[in-house]
Formats: structure tokens, sequence, C-alpha cells
């Protein structure tokens, strides 16, 4: 569990280093770089341990499917709170079956 509430604070910081300049798009493409890499440092401080001590319990294939569903989440309320933008239903569609992907990789086949 600590491997998964790790991961979700790693990916706000991602995803806010990724997306947050997207509402300052007046600013200086440079200053926006450095910004997103300082934000990106704290949010390596969150993964490499989550990744360290979820490799005792997961696969690297379940670690990095746990991932992407939890980028997914997070994105999504992201998207809706800071960005203020609309989830169509395609795009729901489409999350939806890359999490439906979670069951083939952590199903005992």
């Amino acid at each position: 569990m600590r491997a998964v509430l790790l991961l979700t604070v790693s990916n706000v910081f991602m995803t806010f280093a990724w997306y947050g300049h997207l509402r300052f798009r007046h600013a200086a493409l440079w200053k926006v770089i450095v910004i997103s890499w300082l934000i990106a440092f704290v949010e390596y401080c969150f993964q490499v341990p989550a990744n360290r001590i979820g490799s005792y319990y997961f696969t690297a294939a379940q670690l990095k499917t746990i991932q992407e569903v939890i980028t997914l989440v997070v994105f999504c309320v992201f998207s809706v709170v800071y960005l203020r933008e609309g989830l169509k239903w395609n795009y729901l569609v489409g999350f939806g079956l890359m999490i439906a992907a979670v069951f083939f990789i952590f199903k005992k086949w």
C-alpha cells in the first residue's frame, strides 16, 4: 500500500510538471522548462522509492500497470479541476479499456 500511495503522490507532481504550465501559456518557455524540471525532481523523490518498495510485492510490469492507472485517475481529476476541461465519453471509454488491461496483467494464467 505504501508503494501505491507514493506512486499517487509522484503522479500528482508529474502531472503538474507535464501539464501545469498549460494555464500559463504567456510565460517564457525556458522558465516553464526549468520549473517543470524542478517539479519532476520532487516527483522522482517519490517515484524511485515507490518502485523500490513495490518491487518486493509486484513485478515490474505490474508496477508499471499500477502507475498507469494512477496516472489516468490523477489526470482525469487534474484535467477537470485545474485545467477546467471536460471529460468526454470517448476519453472515458478509452481510459476504461486501458484499465481493463489491469485484468490481463494481474490475472494468474
